[in-house]
């Protein structure tokens, strides 16, 4: 059947209907849940067409027009795989290119043999993978330090201290929390204006539709006060927690240890596996996530046609 394909747009209504289709064949990348679709719709211009048992992401940035790998069950990736190239070549006037593509995606489509296409690795946006109960429970020698920050936390602010589950009520508190979070990141001078902006508005975003988009969101709290909180979502056909938000602050030692722990242990106690995502190339980041102790990753790949 000739298709013609027409993109818009991602709407919170639409949230349901693709949250179902990402999940129509195996994929360990955060990208697996809708999460960060939304949350950065606007960094990426991002625009969807949707069918019944698919789902195209065509995406832009300064150096032109870009996709996801098709959503789609494992036996429909060529079709619609051929789809986007023909889009790509008679409608935007360019040679295919996909960001982020998966390795079980890339080996559907035999596309490492095939010589009508460059594969690249992007090293830098790999996720990390964990044992989500290492996470919950921080076993032996190589979580020592993370218990010891942990164990610190609750005897010095024990009484003071509570974690919350949080719903659409608590919007307030989150956005407040973001604004400041922001102030002092661009303080700081370490990132770039207009994508702390960006994530702020995006998450904003989601918090004003949580009901329509399904995710979780758990908080700590202190005298009170939010100091710090994950919003995270899940696919459940890898058992997998994808965390896409972890924001603290980082002048009360021990913050991000617990709300990692108990965001896990109240709002994923099935989970198998977690995804905590990319390091985008930040040193920083890049051993922060790597002093969790990931049992793997799940790496990514440009896609050019030639």
């Amino acid at each position: 059947m000739d298709r013609k394909l027409v993109f818009h747009k991602p709407i919170f209504e639409e949230s349901a209907e693709l949250s179902r289709i990402y999940a129509l064949r195996d994929n360990k990348t955060c990208d697996s849940t809708i999460l960060d679709t939304y949350i950065w719709k606007d960094l990426y211009n991002t625009e969807v067409y949707i069918e019944e048992e698919a789902a195209l992401i065509l995406m832009k940035d300064d150096k032109g027009y870009f996709a996801a790998m098709p959503y789609c069950r494992q036996e429909d990736l060529p079709l619609y795989f051929g789809l986007l190239r023909r889009y790509f070549r008679e409608e935007l006037g360019q040679p295919l290119r996909i960001d982020l593509a998966d390795e079980e995606a890339l080996k559907a489509l035999k596309l490492y043999n095939n010589t009508d296409f460059i594969i690249e690795e992007e090293s830098d946006l790999k996720d990390y993978l964990y044992d989500a109960q290492e996470l919950r429970t921080l076993p032996g020698k190589k979580f020592q330090k993370k218990r010891n920050l942990v164990n610190k936390f609750m005897k010095e602010y024990e009484g003071r201290w509570e974690y919350k589950t949080l719903c659409c009520m608590d919007e307030y508190f989150l956005e407040k929390f973001m604004e400041k979070w922001v102030e002092i990141r661009l303080s700081e001078g370490v990132d770039s204006k207009d994508t702390l902006i960006i994530e702020k508005d995006g998450v904003i975003d989601i918090l004003r539709n949580c009901d329509k988009v399904t995710f979780r969101v758990g908080g700590i709290f202190i005298d009170e006060e939010l100091e710090a909180f994950s919003i995270g979502s899940y696919n459940s056909r890898e058992k997998m927690a994808v965390i896409s938000i972890e924001k603290g602050n980082s002048e009360i030692p021990g913050i991000y240890q617990v709300i990692n722990q108990q965001f896990l242990i109240n709002s994923y106690e099935d989970a198998i596996m977690v995804n905590r995502e990319d390091d985008m190339g930040i040193e920083g980041l890049r051993h922060a996530k790597e002093s969790y102790n990931p049992v793997g990753y799940a790496r990514k790949y440009r896609v050019y046609e030639k």
